[in-house]
């Protein structure tokens, strides 16, 4: 009986943020374990929000919501939940592993936090199988399978409940389409401040103690945390040690209670042109796998552009979000950190042909004195056998990282 009223307490409070008293459901959601429907505001009668909730066997109940204009919000319910009413919380979220936000939640009851969700994390709940939620030391799980669905029945509900009145309501999930274009009509963000937008490369731990290296343009503009995850973990957040924006070095360093057993060895020996190599990163995040990619190629020179010495070119295809990503020899030894790719356009722009493969990774002396000046406590290794380039991805899991943060839009186009 106490779910059943908590779950109607869920409904009724969640979208209508400092209103005491709302009324409904009218009409209806039904998707999967998902229930819900359109609520009116009890004091004037007028629609206020559509809201569905589900339980899950961890005793949370998980609300969301689109209120009458356009916000959407993201509710965790309990009966053993004991907030005082104003009280806020950070909750992070991280969506089958690899995308992640930090949502900020208010106890508008004392059973239940409530917090709006932007446009980007409604795009990625609705898409996602998984999500881990994480506020203090609590970790929680939720299976996200019918969300896509659900996202699209409450836009549906509110844009029908606006246009028609509550007297009309009926099953909202009937005629419910195109959530992520639904999603895409929230309102912008707050106005005083410049639009955020999540940026993203790759890093790979050096040491034991959780020390990561990435490309100084990953983390350059970043507003708020940096965060890194492993493949299939959630993130955790990153503190900046030292960069050098001259070899578009940056290193990081993961929280102080994190070990690695795994981590990467730099090449002790020089490479050649014509050396084989295999690239892994995390291009196009958010479009393409969750997982990191692996790309094959050969040293096209050991030299970049205008016969820049700190630079190899690697024919091996790379990506936005490739950046700061490890570049192997066929030994599994580091021999350079991907950097970039030839500006295509400006190219054929001067010379009228479109180049092709022309990638740059920082060689591993530069890295190595970047390191050395941080007092980090590195290893280097000789190339050994060959390995198979699937032994080298499946080795460099355990230590190769998405870089994530939010930043201004100017800055997260880089």
């Amino acid at each position: 009986m106490w779910l059943k009223s908590l779950v109607v307490a869920s409904l009724l409070q969640v979208g209508v943020v400092g209103i005491a008293h709302a009324k409904g459901p009218f009409g209806s959601v039904n998707v999967g374990n998902w229930i819900g429907g359109a609520f009116s505001n009890d004091e004037t009668g007028t629609f206020s929000h559509c809201a569905a909730t589900t339980p899950y066997a961890n005793g949370v109940i998980l609300v969301v919501s689109q209120s009458a204009a356009g916000t959407w919000s993201l509710a965790f319910a309990s009966p053993s939940y004991r907030f005082n009413k104003g009280e806020n919380a950070a909750i992070d979220v991280t969506f089958d592993g690899q995308e992640q936000a930090r949502l900020y939640a208010t106890a508008y009851q004392s059973n239940m936090l409530t917090a709006v969700m932007p446009v980007n994390v409604v795009r990625t709940f609705q898409k996602a199988s998984l999500m881990v939620a994480t506020a203090g030391r609590a970790v929680l799980n939720f299976d996200l399978t019918s969300t896509r669905p659900v996202i699209a029945a409450l836009a549906n509900c509110v844009t029908k409940v606006k246009a028609d009145g509550l007297d009309k309501a009926g099953d909202f999930t009937k005629g419910a389409a195109k959530p992520a274009a639904a999603a895409e009509k929230q309102a912008s963000p707050p106005a005083g401040g410049k639009a955020a937008r999540a940026k993203s490369g790759t890093g790979f731990v050096v040491s034991a103690n959780g020390h990561i290296v990435t490309n100084n343009h990953v983390i350059d503009g970043c507003v708020g945390d940096i965060k890194g995850n492993l493949t299939g973990e959630a993130a955790m957040v990153l503190r900046i040690v030292s960069s050098d924006a001259n070899n578009d070095l940056a290193l990081l360093q993961a929280p102080s209670t994190t070990t690695f057993k795994d981590f990467a060895r730099i090449r002790d020996r020089s490479i050649r042109s014509g050396d084989s190599i295999v690239a892994i990163g995390f291009p196009f995040h958010g479009l393409l796998t969750s997982d990191f990619t692996v790309t094959t190629g050969i040293v096209s020179s050991l030299s970049g552009i205008r016969n820049d010495s700190r630079f190899l070119q690697i024919s091996a295809p790379v990506q936005p979000g490739n950046s700061g990503g490890p570049l192997f020899d066929t030994t599994g030894q580091v021999v350079g950190v991907v950097t970039g790719k030839i500006p295509a356009l400006r190219i054929a722009a001067a010379t009228g042909n479109i180049p092709e493969n022309i990638n740059f990774a920082i060689k591993t002396g530069a890295l190595r004195d970047f390191l050395d000046n941080s007092v980090v406590p590195y290893q280097t290794a000789e190339p050994k056998a060959e390995l198979k380039t699937t032994d080298i991805a499946g080795n460099a899991r355990p230590y190769t990282m998405l870089i994530s943060c939010n930043a201004a839009e100017q800055d997260a186009k880089k």
